[in-house]
């Protein structure tokens, strides 16, 4: 089964609703399994695969997360375009707790996270300047308008290491640098989804103001839930109005990522590393 359109829900968002004649599919990958099974079905008619990023009950820590599996099962299902919802905090006043963010730059504060599928004798460097997909970006931000959900198009995604939330010095340090939005998943996403040839965007889900914030302290958790479940509902709507209006044979520049990053001698490339990267590669080494 070829599935273009691929959807990874993140707090708050364990499935797709709108999904019709749904399956699971349970995906090994040389990279151990990914976070759950992943469920393929129809939505606005087109055929979407849809997985919770932390699992169904919110079961694996951002840290814990296995970001290669969830890209390589995805890559493997035939996926060229990849949502990413996510919830995060704000660092802009502007940006209110139900608004969201669609990012086109990153900032990573994480430590030590692997975030290539590269190495063991396979060497690649990606460009990744402009980390979103614009076209696909752009094909979100419509449904946003038509969906009725403030949204603003362009930004910084500060991704931190978690899974504790930051400090106030912190969260003062990164407003002083421009920062927008601050979550804890999405940067080894985008890195991996355009090593995999696949136009990654990331819908930003404004849940609260972080700690920065004179108000923050009143804010209580079950405010925060009600906004994650009020975000999830409106992401469905979103996602849902995107893959109505998505175009058949979209293409972007996305798609050739690796067309000038292989550096390596093909002739050095060990057969077994050839094998585990086939999905991403393969038409490299015909």
């Amino acid at each position: 089964m070829n599935v273009e359109i691929g959807v990874i829900g993140g707090s708050g968002l364990y499935h797709m609703p709108g999904f019709e004649a749904q399956e699971e599919r349970v995906i090994e990958t040389p990279f151990g399994p990914p976070s759950d099974a992943v469920v393929l079905g129809r939505l606005s008619g087109k055929q979407v695969a849809f997985l919770a990023r932390h699992g169904r009950g919110h079961r694996i820590g951002p840290s814990e997360l296995n970001f290669r599996a969830n890209i390589y099962a995805m890559k493997t299902l035939g996926v060229r375009y990849l949502i990413s919802l996510s919830a995060v905090g704000s660092l802009k006043q502007e940006h209110e707790p139900l608004h969201f963010v669609l990012p086109d730059q990153f900032y990573d504060r994480t430590r030590g996270r692997v975030s290539t599928f590269f190495g063991e004798g396979l060497v690649a460097h990606i460009s990744f300047a402009d980390p979103i997909c614009a076209e696909l970006q752009g094909i979100v931000y419509e449904a946003c308008q038509k969906a009725g959900v403030i949204a603003k198009r362009g930004g910084t995604y500060l991704c931190m290491e978690g899974p504790a939330f930051s400090t106030r010095a912190e969260s003062n340090v990164y407003r002083s640098w421009g920062m927008d939005v601050i979550g804890m998943t999405n940067l080894q996403e985008a890195k991996l989804a355009r090593e995999a040839e696949i136009g990654y965007a990331t819908v930003a889900m404004v849940t609260d103001y972080d700690c920065w914030h004179e108000e923050h302290d009143a804010v209580t958790v079950n405010d925060i839930i009600a906004n994650l479940t009020r975000n999830a509902e409106n992401a469905a709507k979103v996602v849902q109005l995107a893959v109505e209006k998505f175009p058949a044979g979209l293409s972007c520049k996305c798609h050739r990522a690796l067309a000038h990053a292989l550096i390596t001698d093909r002739k050095a490339v060990p057969e077994a590393t050839l094998r585990k990267l086939e999905p991403i590669v393969g038409k490299y080494f015909a």
